[in-house]
């Protein structure tokens, strides 16, 4: 016998998409009677307020247009959304772990990307 729940589904979200969902959990959680928030559930929604710069959509339209450049995956994507990189340097710690590096010209492929959402 095992304690644990069985894994049903899992879906890549960025930050600003967990802040909407943790948001709507708060409010349900608010309108009950006992409107207790266990320990993990206030400091998920603590963090994602703080560091969540984008709305919802807007990160997630940030990761569709990423995606559409063909060095680009998924889970590349929504870390550069949640980061929001700066320059070449920070962009390329999102890519440190691949057994790839992208030359300028794509990093600064990127780069325009996001400027068009910071």
């Amino acid at each position: 016998m095992t304690i644990f729940k069985e894994k049903l589904e899992e879906e890549n979200i960025t930050v600003a998409e967990a802040k909407e969902v943790l948001a709507d959990i708060e409010a349900e959680r608010a309108a009950a009677e006992d409107r207790d928030l266990r320990y993990e559930l206030a400091r998920a929604i603590e963090h994602v307020n703080r560091f969540a710069t984008l709305e919802g959509e807007e990160s997630r339209e940030l990761v569709e247009e990423l995606l559409e450049l063909e060095y680009v995956d998924e889970r590349a994507a929504i870390k550069i959304a949640d980061l929001l990189p700066d320059d070449r340097t920070e962009l390329r710690s999102v890519f440190a772990h691949e057994r790839y590096s992208l030359d300028g010209d794509q990093l600064d492929g990127i780069l325009n990307v996001l400027a068009k959402y910071v």
